[in-house]
């Protein structure tokens, strides 16, 4: 951030009084910016016990399959979010649940929360940022191109639950992945 969205002015990044971190604050009418979490908010759609699943149309992570979720917009509560998402996404009306998952991925500054969401019908498509959409059973998932963490995380916590017949509320926090650098060959 640059300039104050309130008068225009340039701000700097310094710890605002009766604060702890550092903050934009305006240069000229004072005002502080915060910058807070944004919220990921999506749907665990089942119909008659298989999953839905969005292939992603885009970055990040285009190609790889998801849960039908995005960011939450002012005025709307969480479960409208996921509705919506899920609409916007495979163009499926459901009916939401109860909030089955809140993951924390502060290294990116993100909030992921699922809910549990039965599809109101079989009808869906692929919405504009997804490239294909499809029921899947708990063999058919493929593990191996899930786009997100939480997403994998949620599904495996759905199928362990669903299997003992209790769905209880899931909550962990997500750290970075450790990538280690690969060894460079030397050249002669």
């Amino acid at each position: 951030m640059k300039f104050c969205s309130l008068c225009g002015a340039p701000v700097e990044f310094r710890i605002p009084a009766d604060d702890n971190r550092e903050r934009h604050v305006c240069t000229s009418c004072g005002e502080v910016h915060y910058q807070n979490p944004k919220m990921i908010v999506g749907a665990i759609p089942e119909w008659q016990g298989n999953i839905l699943l969005c292939r992603r149309a885009i970055e990040p992570r285009q190609g790889l399959w998801t849960l039908p979720a995005g960011f939450m917009e002012n005025g709307e509560t969480t479960a409208e979010a996921a509705a919506r998402e899920t609409l916007e996404e495979a163009n499926a009306q459901v009916a939401i649940g109860d909030l089955y998952t809140l993951y924390n991925v502060p290294h990116i500054n993100q909030v992921h929360l699922l809910f549990r969401a039965t599809l109101l019908n079989p009808d869906f498509s692929p919405g504009a940022e997804s490239l294909e959409v499809r029921l899947f059973t708990e063999q058919d998932i493929p593990w191996d191109m899930l786009a997100f963490r939480p997403v994998r995380f949620t599904l495996q916590h759905y199928f362990a639950d669903r299997t003992k017949g209790l769905f209880q509320f899931r909550t962990g926090d997500i750290p970075p992945l450790k990538i280690t650098p690969v060894d460079s060959l030397s050249k002669p």
